[in-house]
């Protein structure tokens, strides 16, 4: 069976599988790609909650930066969200993103809690 949650015309925000749940891509506000990082995984937080799941059971992470020179600053603000022992699997690369002011983009699957 498949659960589609937050469904629209052009996508679900989660969908859920055999125990899998598949957040679509998701971009934060703020004036610097930390502050847009650290609140696009506060709605990652939020819609892996809804789905049942959490950080610790992420399996897979894709992060689109815009700029590649932003990957270290980035990546303070991840490192600090991941639990300890539970990063998952992960890319990072950089692609031109929906809108101009938009720095960061992350996707996410996890497992769902058990």
């Amino acid at each position: 069976m498949i659960e589609r949650i937050h469904t629209s015309e052009r996508m679900s925000k989660i969908v859920k599988h055999n125990g899998t749940v598949y957040i679509c891509g998701q971009v934060g506000a703020g004036e610097n790609v930390a502050a847009q990082t650290a609140d696009c995984l506060s709605r990652v937080d939020a819609l892996l909650i809804e789905a049942g799941s959490d950080r610790e059971n992420m399996l897979h992470a894709t992060i689109w930066l815009a700029d590649m020179a932003d990957f270290a600053e980035m990546n303070a603000v991840w490192d600090a969200w991941v639990p300890k022992g539970h990063a998952p699997a992960r890319a990072c690369g950089e692609a031109k993103l929906a809108r101009d002011v938009l720095k960061v983009e992350i996707i996410v699957t996890a497992a769902e809690k058990t």
